[in-house]
């Protein structure tokens, strides 16, 4: 929490490349920079120079150039920070990153922390903390869909959203306040109605927010698409399909997957993680019963399963698999299942389209010929509703929001109930009180424990 101090930390990763950036942040770090820089254009001292400006020179040491350096330099507040801001380009060699470092560690400056640069910027009124937050998410982000998520958030997204909410229920707050300052002359300062309706409102858009972390969620770590089915069904040769390459080993002999086999593929700017898991059999193998448990777990904690069965024997004994089919759906009632006829290649037309007159919404493919794939993946993305990230609409992606979203309704609930039995204004201030409290700890307009700060930005690179 300590800010009178420089702080300096390698802003680019570590190791080689062509070039790396040094970051400073401080009262000082331009005064500390100065007394080493050797600018190539002589003139101005560093200190004097503009706000936003470059300027190339050397790195000096006891009259020793240490590197050929490009200096920015941002002035307080204009700065990420909203401190003095130094950031030196210098050449990527390990070496030189280091000779530079430790310079200025031995001459005013401390090594900053994780996310210590972000933590001065959310102290300094930059950004709020769900912005800072969201620059985490931004560095993270591994697809079109979970970077576009993190830049709404970082643009202050869910701010935005709740900000003016807030602001009116702290209106009403205050007034209820002082309705409580004239319990004995029995007087209501806030309009009842009015505040029903705002209340109405709040517990509308906090539902809808909550709503959007299962999506949300999904887009940021990638939505878990679990495989399941009879072994030697084809689903190792599914994921291989999916995936373009030979992740999983594919074997004619039954029982070859005994533990779960993931990866990721990027379709459309959404991550999809597909689970190849063991398949579902009775047997008396004791490691490939950890297996088939580990498949329905797997299975349990996917967002999408597909059910993958064999077409050669559906075709032969349809009935069986139709009961098959129900019992997975019975297993997984609040799962969306897509249900796959593989090896579609070794029957005939006539067959396939009596399996299709069986199970209307049935998915036929080939994994070994890659035949239908295509048509698997366009009903993979139609099962993701994109629509909120087209429509920029706020998505909830981090997990202290979701929690702080779902106290702040059970407060608002409490308060719409005590209006509903109209009792007394001081029994449900409280619970406004609780509301305005759980809302400002996401954006950090509220007391935030300085524990929950550390936990917050202890999760960033150190150069960030």
């Amino acid at each position: 929490m300590i800010q009178n101090d420089t702080i300096i930390a390698l802003a680019t990763p570590a190791g080689v490349g062509a070039i790396s950036i040094i970051r400073l942040s401080g009262e000082k770090s331009i005064e500390i920079v100065a007394a080493f820089f050797s600018p190539v254009k002589k003139g101005k001292l560093l200190a004097q120079q503009k706000s936003h400006t470059l300027h190339l020179g050397h790195i000096v040491r006891d009259n020793v150039i240490i590197d050929q350096v490009l200096v920015s330099i941002f002035k307080n507040p204009n700065s990420y920070t909203g401190e003095n801001v130094v950031e030196i380009s210098c050449h990527g060699s390990s070496f030189i990153q280091q000779e530079i470092l430790q310079l200025f560690l031995s001459n005013g400056c401390r090594m900053a922390d994780n996310g210590e640069f972000t933590m001065r910027a959310f102290l300094n009124g930059k950004m709020d903390l769900s912005q800072a937050e969201a620059v985490a998410d931004v560095i993270a982000s591994n697809s079109a869909a979970s970077h576009q998520v993190a830049i709404q958030q970082m643009r202050g997204g869910i701010t935005n959203e709740l900000q003016e909410l807030r602001a009116q229920l702290l209106d009403f707050a205050a007034l209820i306040e002082l309705e409580l300052d004239f319990s004995g002359e029995d007087v209501e300062f806030a309009d009842r109605t009015k505040f029903k309706q705002l209340v109405a409102t709040i517990s509308s858009v906090l539902k809808r927010l909550i709503d959007s972390f299962a999506f949300g969620n999904a887009m940021k770590n990638g939505i878990p698409v679990a495989i399941i089915g009879e072994p030697n069904v084809g689903k190792s040769t599914l994921l291989n399909a999916l995936l373009n390459e030979e992740k999983a080993i594919v074997s004619d002999i039954a029982g070859t997957t005994r533990d779960a086999i993931e990866d990721e593929v990027i379709m459309e700017g959404v991550a999809f993680r597909f689970i190849d898991t063991a398949g579902i059999r009775k047997t008396k193998d004791v490691v490939e019963n950890i297996g088939i448990k580990k498949a329905y777990e797997k299975a349990e904690n996917a967002q999408l399963i597909i059910f993958l069965i064999n077409a050669e024997k559906f075709a032969q004994d349809p009935e069986a698999f139709l009961s098959e089919i129900n019992v997975i759906s019975n297993r997984f009632p609040h799962k969306r299942v897509l249900t796959i006829a593989n090896k579609i290649d070794k029957i005939s037309k006539e067959k396939l389209a009596e399996l299709t007159s069986k199970v209307s919404d049935l998915i036929l493919l080939s994994a070994k010929q890659k035949i239908g794939i295509d048509a698997l993946k366009e009903e993979l993305m139609a099962l993701v509703n994109t629509g909120a990230l087209s429509n920029n609409e706020t998505i909830v992606t981090n997990s202290r929001h979701f929690e702080a979203l779902t106290q702040a309704l059970e407060s608002i609930e409490s308060v719409k109930n005590g209006i509903a039995l109209d009792i007394s204004s001081d029994l449900f201030a409280i619970d406004i009180r609780e509301c305005l409290r759980h809302l400002g700890n996401i954006t950090g307009e509220y007391d935030v424990d300085k524990d929950i700060l550390g936990h917050i930005f202890g999760n960033f690179c150190i150069g960030k």
